[in-house]
C-alpha cells in the first residue's frame, strides 16, 4: 500500500511537488495524470526511494521511503519514463542479471525468469541483443524487469510508450492483471488508458493535486450539477419548457431538442441523486419516457479544464 501525506519537494526556491496527499491500497490501480512539469516523474522517483523528499512523508507497506529505502526497494517494481537498459546484453542476460540483482535463488531466479518472458511476450528476441530490438520489445522488457522479482507494490511510468497498439493492449492487460493482487500507480498521458485500467486517477497540476477520485466523481465535482437527457414521446414541444421548470428536482432546463414529430430530447440539470423522482413526476405528469441518460465531463475536458494554466518545464 503507498501512503502519501503532505509530501513536497523543492529544487532551489521552485516547488516541484507540493502538498501532496494520496493513497494507493492492495488491489487497486490508480492513475496519475498531469501535464509536462506537473510533477508526476518526481513523485515517482520519491516513492521509489531515488530521491528524498523536501518535506512531507511517503510509505510503501508501511516501510519509510526516506528511512528505509532498501526495504521499499525490496517490494517495488519500478518502471522509469526512459527503460533501463543495458544494450550490449541479450534480453535473457538482461533479465538474468536482474534477478541477480534482486537476489533470487537459483530455482526460483529460473521460474521467473520463464514467467516474465511469457507475460510480457518476449520470446521471439530473448537471445537477441537489446541494442538490436525495437522500441517496442525494449518497454516490454523494461516491464518485465519491474515485475521479474514479484513486487507487491508496481510504479510505472508511461509503460506503454513506443508500443504499437496490440502492444498496448498486452501491457495493459498485464497490468490489469497485477492489479488484481498488487498495489499500481501508474502514470500516463493517454486518457483512454486510465478509463481503460485505473479505479481512481489523481490529476496533477504544476505540482499539485487539483483532483482526485473516480472520473464520474470528479466530472459532477466539477460541475456541481446532475445532467441527464430524457428523449420523450409528446404531441406538444412548446409546453415542455415551462413545464420542466416547474418540477420540483429540476435546477435547469438545458436545451430541448424535437426529433421528428412526435419525440423530443430534454437536457437538465438536477439535485442530487434525484433521478426517481423525476421519472416519478415525469409519469404522473402524462409524459412517456423512452430513455433516460445520465452525463458526465470526459476524463479529457475533466484534464483540460484542470490543468490549463500555464505549463512548465518537466522535472
Amino acid at each position: 500500500m503507498i501512503e502519501v501525506n503532505n509530501l513536497g519537494k523543492n529544487y532551489g526556491s521552485f516547488a516541484a511537488v507540493r502538498d501532496v496527499d494520496f493513497s494507493v491500497g492492495a488491489g487497486e490501480i490508480v492513475g496519475l495524470l498531469g501535464p509536462n512539469g506537473a510533477g508526476k516523474t518526481t513523485i515517482m522517483k520519491i516513492l521509489t526511494g531515488y530521491m528524498f523528499p523536501s518535506f512531507g512523508a511517503a510509505k510503501i507497506n508501511n516501510f519509510d521511503v526516506e528511512k528505509e529505502p532498501t526495504r521499499v526497494k525490496e517490494i517495488v517494481g519500478y518502471l522509469p519514463e526512459n527503460t533501463p537498459l543495458y544494450m550490449d546484453l541479450n534480453v535473457y542476460e538482461f533479465l538474468n542479471f536482474i534477478a541477480d540483482a534482486r537476489q533470487l535463488k537459483k530455482q526460483e531466479r529460473k521460474k521467473r525468469i520463464e514467467y516474465v518472458i511469457n507475460e510480457c511476450a518476449l520470446e521471439q528476441v530473448i537471445y537477441r541483443n537489446i541494442s538490436e530490438i525495437s522500441k517496442g520489445y525494449r518497454q516490454r522488457t523494461g516491464v518485465a524487469q519491474a515485475i521479474i522479482h514479484d513486487p507487491q507494490v508496481l510504479i510505472l511510468d508511461e509503460p506503454t510508450t513506443g508500443l504499437d497498439p496490440y502492444q498496448i493492449i498486452e501491457i495493459r492487460d498485464l497490468i490489469k492483471r497485477m492489479g488484481k493482487e498488487k498495489t499500481v500507480l501508474v502514470s500516463t498521458h493517454i486518457m483512454q488508458e486510465v478509463e481503460l485500467i485505473c479505479d481512481r486517477v489523481l490529476i496533477l497540476n504544476q505540482g499539485k493535486i487539483v483532483a482526485k477520485g473516480t472520473t464520474a466523481g470528479i466530472g459532477q465535482e466539477l460541475r456541481g450539477e446532475h445532467l441527464i437527457t430524457l428523449t420523450l414521446k409528446c404531441k406538444e414541444f412548446s409546453p415542455l419548457k415551462q413545464a420542466f421548470a416547474t418540477c420540483p428536482v429540476v435546477e435547469k432546463v438545458i436545451k430541448i431538442e424535437e426529433l421528428g414529430s412526435d419525440k423530443a430530447n430534454i437536457k437538465l440539470a438536477l439535485k442530487p441523486d434525484t433521478e426517481e423522482a423525476l421519472f416519478d413526476w415525469v409519469v404522473e405528469n402524462g409524459h412517456k419516457i423512452l430513455a433516460m441518460i445520465p452525463h458526465s465531463y470526459s476524463l479529457e475536458e475533466i484534464f483540460i479544464k484542470l490543468t490549463r494554466e500555464e505549463k512548465k518545464s518537466d522535472y
